[in-house]
């Protein structure tokens, strides 16, 4: 076994660290969530969190760790008699990316208990994490079902497997860490709100905290066991501190000032729910003890505010988390300063100024607040001050039109002229369900009809693989006529493997949409482009709730590019559309080709996620790019060659005034789905609710068109 990089050797990370230790002293914080970019020693700090646990006591044999002085009453394993124990250490759990709902939970042998009547289970990883950590790396890009059940188990303690009238219980207590990189895609506000903490760190732009990353790496990777052996006392003494938190934590007193300081906080930053009350609550309670007082101070509640009210304070998806901490001072100002009662000396706080460590470096444990980690580095950027609390820059069309600031305004026959600067979008608003017909077989989301592991029972099958969801009436069905050849002379049933069948279930599926957005002079005009932003913006909400993939390409002047590859951060695709000049003619048939090239490739990554098309345009071909030609006849050609690949598609039509061309008509047409006006594309219209998006399929034996629903 490989030795852990140790935890108090990681550079800066104070917010990080504080945050894991607050939850190593007080599970009932609930867990830590820590959003960052790429090499910031994320997974480090979380692994090596484990060596500074204090060791368990458990039952002998019992595989979900039961406590010898307090077993589970519910313990599988069960029941336990008084006997002595044994220690080991507190175990750290990784739950994969990729991992099913049995690894998770565990499994129920669903032949023995038809057959036999027998409870045969074998524990999952949460079984495994009771008493200790649970760490998911890229919990964003965990399923949502699993993010649920994984939650639910934390917030009560215990998980629950139920199958076919078959139940077992254990308990389940872990300190839940989760990491994740925000521009592979957000977690939905609610799933936010169960995480007790959020961390946002960040790579040091200090070169000498990143020297002393550098330096600590390589020597780490030169001798992994003397570099633990060299920071061995560090690590003893914050073991030894978080016992002695542990141990003091039931005697701290959480006064009515201190209460009211908290509820005033949450109020006055507008945050839903008692969640963030009870969890400022108990991290304002850890941070004292540890820091070794038995009273909450002012600033105990500062702090617990700053790591457990960013991530609670989102109303939009794309609001970045942060919170203001000059309005918090104001808040917490109201309030007079309680007096610490005979506490004892007080531990210095993890940004006291460093020692020198073991390695010459300036950390100790409790190290500055801009360094890094082991990955790459990292200092923890200023909490508060998010993109939600700045003020919006003028906007330059507000300009006087005589003014150097205002942009030129074309005229509506213009298709053409130089680039304009980017205009700020409209306001979002509630769009219309668009989605792929047929049933798709991808990954699971809330907008296209598919077979997925959760949804409404369709039939059965024989399993591949392992059985996960019993179908009893077909296995009892298949194996009925077999009883007699097999002896049968009990009430029982006789179940053979064979005649086990696995239910087939139907949901909804997550899909790649691809924006291909007019950027051209046609589309120029501030008020037009600040709709059809609006509009886009409005989709990406849509593609956000539903869990998609999202992309854009853009194309204007003499070509198409791809503005951002498939991705699942809804929040970059939305930066990308806001930061859009206009201006140039139109190369719509590029544009079509450039998302066919996008497609092609996806197809080949992830083959099971089918694509959405969404076309927004005028309609207008006034520019054949690089391949040259007849730039209407390069745009039909495009649209049909989509429509024979299957592709669905709507056009969005952004044509306006008194006089309409119908091209953007014409061209959904030829892309076989529907054209919906921008009014049109609102879920509170009057105009027909759009449902499915029809492809027109072709192949070489027949041609067979759809009609939107």
């Amino acid at each position: 076994m490989s030795t852990p990089y140790p935890f108090t050797a990681v550079v800066g990370q104070t917010d990080l660290r504080l945050a894991l230790l607050l939850n190593a002293v007080s599970p009932a914080v609930g867990g830590v969530l820590v959003r960052g970019e790429k090499g910031t020693a994320k997974s480090t700090a979380v692994r090596a969190l484990s060596a500074l646990l204090p060791q368990v006591d458990v039952v002998p044999g019992c595989r979900f760790s039961c406590a010898p002085a307090a077993p589970d009453p519910h313990c599988p394993d069960g029941p336990h008699g008084a006997g002595p124990g044994g220690a080991r250490p507190a175990r750290m759990v990784e739950l994969p990316v990729g991992a099913s709902e049995d690894r998770l939970v565990g499994a129920l042998d669903i032949e023995r208990a038809l057959a036999e009547g027998v409870k045969a289970f074998e524990p999952g990883l949460l079984a495994d994490a009771h008493r200790g950590i649970l760490y998911v790396d890229e919990v964003n890009l965990l399923h949502d079902h699993l993010i649920d059940l994984l939650l639910d188990a934390a917030a009560m303690g215990a998980s629950y497997v139920e199958r076919e009238g078959v139940s077992v219980r254990h308990a389940a207590r872990f300190l839940l860490v989760g990491t994740m990189n925000p521009e592979e895609g957000e977690l939905r506000p609610q799933l936010l709100d169960r995480f007790g903490l959020t961390v946002e760190v960040a790579a040091s732009r200090e070169p000498a905290q990143r020297v002393e990353v550098v330096r600590r790496r390589l020597s780490y990777e030169d001798d992994p066991a003397g570099f633990a052996a060299r920071w061995s006392g560090d690590e003893s003494e914050v073991r030894a501190r978080v016992v002695a938190a542990r141990a003091l934590l039931p005697q701290v007193r959480l006064s009515d000032n201190a209460l009211l300081q908290i509820a005033a906080t949450c109020a006055g930053f507008e945050v839903d729910g008692m969640r963030a009350d009870i969890v400022m609550a108990r991290t304002a309670t850890a941070l004292a003890a540890w820091a070794g007082r038995t009273a909450v101070l002012k600033e105990d509640v500062r702090q617990a505010a700053l790591l457990a009210l960013p991530h609670r304070r989102r109303r939009n998806p794309f609001d970045a988390p942060g919170l203001d901490e000059d309005k918090l001072d104001e808040i917490l100002d109201r309030f007079p300063d309680e007096e610490p009662e005979n506490d004892p000396d007080p531990e210095p706080d993890p940004g006291t100024d460093p020692e020198p460590g073991p390695d010459g470096g300036p950390e100790n444990p409790q190290g500055p607040d801009d360094g890094g980690g082991p990955d790459g580095g990292g200092g923890v950027p200023p909490q508060g001050g998010g993109p939600q609390d700045a003020q919006p820059p003028a906007d330059p069309a507000e300009a006087p039109a005589d003014s150097p600031e205002a942009p030129r305004q074309p005229s509506a026959q213009e298709d053409g002229g130089p680039e304009q600067a980017a205009v700020r979008a409209a306001e979002p608003f509630r769009t219309k369900m668009l989605s792929v017909p047929g049933l798709g077989e991808g990954a699971a989301g809330r907008r296209s009809r598919a077979r997925t592991a959760h949804g409404r029972t369709t039939g059965a099958q024989r399993p591949r693989g392992q059985l996960t969801k019993l179908h009893l009436a077909a296995t009892v069905h298949a194996a009925a006529p077999h009883q007699k050849a097999r002896g049968r002379a009990g009430r029982g049933l006789v179940i053979r493997k064979d005649d086990l069948r696995q239910a087939t279930r139907e949901g909804r599926e997550g899909n790649l949409v691809l924006f291909v957005v007019d950027a051209s002079g046609s589309m120029a005009a501030r008020q037009r482009m600040s709709a059809v932003k609006g509009a886009v913006l409005s989709l990406l909400l849509d593609a956000y709730q539903r869990r998609d993939k999202v992309g854009l390409v853009t194309f204007r002047g003499a070509a198409a590019q791809l503005a951002l590859p498939p991705t699942s951060s809804v929040d970059a695709a939305a930066a990308r559309l806001e930061q859009l000049p206009t201006g140039g003619r139109t190369p719509l048939g590029s544009g079509l080709l450039k998302a066919h090239e996008v497609l092609r490739i996806e197809r080949l990554r992830d083959p099971s996620r089918r694509p959405l098309l969404v076309v927004v345009t005028d309609g207008r071909a006034t520019s054949a790019g690089a391949v040259g030609g007849d730039p209407r006849e390069l745009t039909t050609r495009s649209a049909r060659l989509l429509a024979a690949d299957g592709v669905a598609s709507v056009v969005v039509d952004c044509e306006s005034g008194p006089v309409r061309l119908g091209l953007a008509g014409a061209l959904a047409a030829d892309l076989g789905g529907p054209a919906v006006t921008l009014d049109g594309l609102r879920a509170d219209s009057l105009a027909g609710l759009v449902k499915d998006v029809r492809t027109a399929v072709t192949t070489p034996a027949s041609h067979t068109t759809r009609r939107a629903a």
